[in-house]
């Protein structure tokens, strides 16, 4: 409309120029009547251009207001998208199961499990024990719920339904700032790298025998975790078992450290640590029995069994464990000290147990690892994408003492291996064949206590 505007005025301006200088536009001279006519159309022309400057100024003052709705706009836009972008609208990742993340630091996420075990346990002939043969059982049936809180607080609870019981595995709060973690509840004691490791990322059906035979587990407490570039610290004290706390007379409090430290040579990643435990077993407890099932957990018959121990009043013990990564390839060693304390000059016995094992995977996949812990497997190539999952092979060497100052429970050491396949994520599938060897067992075969035993054992598993 502008351009049109300022054409007509240049067309009138012209014809204004032609009424004004008639001798350039005319040869012959005009009479009166037609110069007070051409007077008129030139009045006539001049309003017309006051009109249309009128309206020329009119768009311009338009066209200017448009532009500052324009920029309004725009401003009002990204104000509303950066308003968008503070409140940070609910997320959900999956993770196993759905992972629900919401605003200034919520989360929520269900969990669970479920092993399930079967296999054989084969002894020499003359044994006869009903916890021989072949049995099955849900290993572990665990349900629960974990997540974090504003202000760096977090949280766990996990039940165990397996066994048509229901026992509290983990139940407790957390704040963690950088490098420090605080748990208050109850969680696992600093025991080593194969109790501290999930049962759903084990290279075997069952850990190292030490660990169950010297007790380890969960327990109510206080703890400290400071981690610092490849450095990892941990101190906690430890009342009793969560299942145990209504019982008055159970006083009982130990303490736990460990130190780790995880450092990387290229692309394989290093594990040395060592741990210190201490237990003040309280009034209740007058006797400790420490034995150990034959690499299964699906039998009750102990071949090794110190049998009880009278006026114990303390355990003090010592590990030492050491991992590498390194591609396709895992090593790992650990061992544990538990000196028994008496009271009085009693003998104070001291038992051993420890192992060293070895894995490789068959497919490109790697073992996982994080803050001082063996973690699952991501596979590279899942069933139903093309691939074949995750295969590995282990093969370990177990070995369980409980002979010393007097105490013959007997010796186990087991030679064994294991073909884990892993279709996808959170799914596993473990065969584990077990050679075990007895020494002075607690089971007599036709009066001999010498004498070996055979298990073998599969696993089905989901995780999340």
């Amino acid at each position: 409309m502008t351009k049109t505007v300022l054409k007509t005025i240049g067309l009138l301006a012209g014809t204004a120029a032609i009424a004004l200088h008639p001798a350039s536009a005319m040869a012959e001279p005009i009479s009166a009547e037609q110069a007070a006519a051409l007077l008129s159309k030139l009045n006539q022309l001049e309003r017309e251009v006051a009109d249309l400057k009128a309206q020329l100024g009119n768009v311009q003052q338009t066209q200017q207001a448009s532009t500052s709705a324009i920029a309004a706009t725009e401003a009002k836009l990204s104000a509303t998208e950066e308003k968008l972008e503070q409140q940070k609208p609910v997320k959900v990742a999956f993770k196993g199961a759905p992972e629900i993340k919401g605003e200034d630091g919520w989360s929520f996420k269900p969990r669970g499990r479920m092993l399930y075990d079967f296999g054989t346990v084969n002894a020499p002939d003359t044994i006869n024990d009903a916890g021989l043969g072949f049995a099955n059982e849900a290993r572990r049936i665990r349900l629960g719920a974990s997540g974090s809180i504003p202000g760096g607080f977090g949280y766990k609870l996990e039940a165990d339904f397996a066994g048509n019981e229901i026992n509290l595995t983990d139940a407790f709060f957390t704040y963690q700032d950088g490098g420090l973690t605080v748990t208050a509840g109850q969680h696992n004691t600093f025991q080593g790298l194969e109790e501290l490791s999930s049962s759903n990322d084990t290279s075997f059906i069952e850990r190292a025998a030490y660990t169950d035979a010297f007790g380890f587990e969960r327990r109510v407490g206080l703890s400290a975790q400071y981690s610092v570039s490849d450095l990892l610290f941990q101190a906690g004290v430890f009342t009793t078992d969560i299942d145990d706390l209504n019982n008055d007379e159970d006083n009982s409090i130990g303490f736990d450290l460990r130190a780790v430290a995880m450092p990387k040579f290229g692309d394989a990643q290093a594990h040395f640590g060592a741990s210190y435990h201490y237990r003040d077993l309280g009034d209740a407890v007058s006797s400790r029995r420490y034995r150990q099932r034959p690499a299964v957990h699906f039998t009750d018959t102990r071949f090794i069994d110190t049998g009880n121990i009278a006026d114990a009043e303390s355990e003090t013990s010592y590990g030492l464990e050491a991992a590498v990564i390194s591609g396709r390839f895992h090593a790992a060693a650990e061992g544990h000290w538990l000196n028994l304390n008496r009271s009085g000059a009693l003998a104070d016995p001291t038992f051993f147990g420890g192992a060293v094992e070895a894995g490789l995977f068959l497919t490109d996949d790697t073992r996982g690892y994080k803050e001082g812990v063996f973690k699952g497997v991501k596979v590279s190539n899942p069933v139903g994408q093309g691939g074949l999952g995750a295969w590995q092979v282990n093969v370990r060497y177990d070995r369980l003492d409980l002979i010393n100052a007097g105490f013959v429970g007997g010796t186990q050491d087991a030679y064994q291996a294991s073909l884990i396949w892993t279709p996808v994520d959170y799914v596993r599938f473990l065969l584990s064949y077990s050679r075990l060897d007895y020494d002075n067992a607690a089971i007599l075969a036709a009066g001999d206590n010498d004498y070996s035993v055979d298990s073998l054992a599969g696993r089905f598993q989901i995780s999340f």
